[in-house]
C-alpha cells in the first residue's frame, strides 16, 4: 500500500468516527446539573403551576418536590400572560434563589388570543434571565387552542436554542381525558401527578436528581 493510500484510509476513517460522534451528540438529550438536596427548585407559571382544580398539596409542584426530594416552590399565579409571568420572573429569582427553574406560561395568552410572537418573545426572554443567572431552566409546553391540543412550535425551538430539557406533551395529554380533568382547562389531582411524574422522570434523564 502506497503512503498516500495509507494517509487517504485514515482519512476515511477520521471522517467516520467524526460523523459517529455527531450523530451521537445530536441523539442526546439535554443534560442538566445534578441538585443537591438542599437546592431550591423554582416552579414558576400561572394556574397550572398554582394548582387550580385541586388542592395545594395535589398541584404538581407539592407532588413533584415528593418525587425527587428537592424543595420545590410553587410560583403560579392564576390567570398570568406571559408578559405578566415577565416582570414578576425577576424578583422571583431574587427572593428564592433557585438553582433549577421549571417554567411553564402561554396559556392564558392563548385563551385571550393575545399574539403568539409576542409570548414566544417573553418566554425567551424568561429563560435567557434565568440562564444569565446561572440557573438552569426545564420548559413545559402549553396548548393553544384548537383541535390537536398541542403547544405551538415556539417552544420546542427555544429549548433547542437554548439545549434545555422541553416536555411538550403531558399537558395535552392532561387536557384531552376527562378523567384528569377538574373543568375544560385545568386538570385534576390525578392530572397534576402525571405532570408531576413526567417533569420528575425528565430530571432524571437529564441527570439533575
Amino acid at each position: 500500500m502506497s503512503r498516500q493510500s495509507a494517509v487517504h484510509r485514515l482519512w476515511q476513517a477520521a471522517r467516520v468516527c467524526l460523523l459517529v460522534a455527531a450523530l451521537a451528540a445530536c441523539g442526546k438529550s439535554p443534560q442538566l446539573a445534578p441538585l443537591a438536596p438542599d437546592a431550591v427548585v423554582l416552579a414558576f407559571g400561572d394556574s397550572l403551576t398554582h394548582g387550580t382544580g385541586a388542592n395545594a398539596l395535589e398541584s404538581y409542584p407539592a407532588q413533584l418536590e415528593g418525587l425527587i426530594g428537592r424543595r420545590v416552590v410553587r410560583a403560579g399565579v392564576p390567570g398570568e400572560v406571559s408578559a405578566t409571568a415577565l416582570a414578576r420572573l425577576p424578583g422571583a429569582l431574587e427572593m428564592h434563589a433557585p438553582k433549577l427553574l421549571i417554567l411553564c406560561i402561554g396559556g392564558n395568552d392563548f385563551l385571550r388570543n393575545l399574539s403568539k410572537a409576542a409570548a414566544a418573545r417573553n418566554v425567551r426572554e424568561m429563560v435567557r434571565l434565568a440562564r444569565e443567572r446561572g440557573i438552569d431552566v426545564v420548559l413545559i409546553g402549553t396548548p393553544e387552542k384548537g383541535i390537536t391540543v398541542t403547544p405551538p412550535g415556539f417552544y420546542t425551538e427555544i429549548a433547542e436554542t437554548f439545549g434545555i430539557p422541553y416536555e411538550g406533551k403531558v399537558v395535552g395529554q392532561v387536557l384531552r381525558d376527562s378523567a384528569l380533568k377538574s373543568d375544560p382547562i385545568h386538570p385534576n389531582a390525578q392530572g397534576y401527578r402525571l405532570i408531576a411524574e413526567r417533569i420528575a422522570a425528565l430530571l432524571r434523564d437529564a441527570g439533575a436528581v
